[in-house]
């Protein structure tokens, strides 16, 4: 088995764990947003507040996905916890929206649709928008008016009371105004104002709350905690390496959890334990640090990897034990996710010259393990 696991990792891929990969992503709830919106509208300023990524990494993890739209994957292609697809080239004359809508309209689980509150030049934008929501009626659509600023530059923000905020007159007439102009069109409006230090205003996510709410108010139902796995990765931590980690683990944690609610039988590698190994290699790459035979064997050992596999894995995930409970979604996210944790102080302890003990390496995962399990567990998939 271990020779097995460290030819996986001395060959940067598995054959088999990629194909297994797309199907585990296949089943997986992991909401796809498609932003819809003209340049410089604040798409890239959402994505930035969702995920706590920066500019740069946004514009170099988008990948094509028709000639005119692009992918994002937060965090990564190989394991996402959130997708967004953003339209380009509205207004100009060789945008072909019907291609990108007759690809799209299956692909993704929600519409944003973004405009600047004080943009009125917006005709290009609706005609395309009108054929989104004919082609799939039912699939909710969220209309987000940004920039407010404009209507009221260098003044401070109004007081944010939520629906009865007081918005300067000549905001709340052009607000009043989209509003009417696209009725029908969407399902839910916010107003919110995403803005970067250099904008010098305060809050610079101010309303942005309400954003978070109205994507979890409209996904379906099985996708919205995986999206409310992104408030754990936000939370404040205390050097890049882990704020690199975090939505890394989390992503690797959900993979493992949908794999355990939706088995699929493997060949080779049982699923959860793949995702895992690869989870372990991740970590290991963004700590610069070697994972041999020796290491691997270590650090897979406080998951139990030998025993999960013995106890049935390759028979597709039935019943394994973990503190008196079979494993299922929320367990099998607990043990990813402390796991993931664990071997991220593991290489901690090593770039400073310190090599942990087994039994430190277990009490660090015994630590996160009632933590990650909780994680999952506070929004049920299937729960409305």
């Amino acid at each position: 088995m271990w020779n097995q696991i460290a030819y996986y990792f001395q060959s940067g891929r598995s054959t088999d764990y990629e194909q297994q990969r797309a199907a585990i992503l296949a089943q997986a709830p992991i909401p796809v947003i498609w932003l819809f919106g003209k340049t410089g509208s604040g798409k890239s300023s959402l994505i930035r507040y969702l995920t706590g990524a920066t500019e740069a990494e946004i514009g170099n993890g988008f990948q094509p996905q028709t000639k005119h739209t692009r992918l994002y994957a937060f965090p990564d292609e190989q394991a996402p916890l959130v997708k967004f697809l953003d339209t380009r080239g509205l207004g100009e004359a060789h945008y072909d929206h019907a291609a990108d809508i007759a690809k799209l309209q299956h692909e993704s689980h929600l519409v944003v649709v973004t405009i600047r509150a004080m943009d009125h030049s917006l005709d290009e934008l609706k005609d395309t928008w009108q054929q989104i929501r004919n082609c799939r009626p039912q699939r909710p659509i969220l209309l987000v008016l940004t920039a407010l600023h404009d209507a009221y530059p260098g003044q401070p923000h109004p007081e944010d009371r939520g629906a009865t905020t007081l918005w300067p007159d000549n905001l709340q007439r052009s607000i009043d105004l989209q509003k009417s102009r696209f009725a029908g069109m969407y399902d839910k409006v916010i107003e919110v104002d995403l803005t970067t230090p250099e904008d010098q205003l305060e809050p610079q996510d101010y309303r942005g709350r309400l954003l978070k709410e109205a994507l979890l108010e409209l996904l379906p139902a099985a996708y919205r905690h995986t999206l409310s796995c992104l408030e754990n990765v936000e939370q404040a931590l205390d050097d890049l390496s882990r704020r690199r980690c975090a939505p890394i683990i989390m992503a690797h944690s959900v993979l493992a959890a949908s794999t355990a609610a939706f088995p699929i039988p493997w060949v080779d590698i049982p699923a959860v334990f793949a995702i895992q190994t690869h989870l372990a290699k991740t970590i290991a790459d963004v700590y610069q640090q070697p994972l041999d035979k020796a290491n691997l064997a270590k650090i897979m050992g406080i998951v139990g990897g030998a025993v999960a596999v013995q106890a049935g894995l390759r028979q597709g995930l039935k019943f394994i034990p973990y503190v008196g409970m079979a494993v299922n979604a929320a367990s099998t996210f607990g043990i990813t996710y402390a796991a993931g944790w664990a071997w991220q102080w593991y290489f901690t302890q090593r770039l400073q010259g310190h090599l942990p003990t087994n039994d430190e390496l277990k009490n660090q995962f015994r630590n996160q393990l009632q933590t990650g399990a909780k994680l999952w567990s506070v929004h049920p998939q299937g729960s409305s």
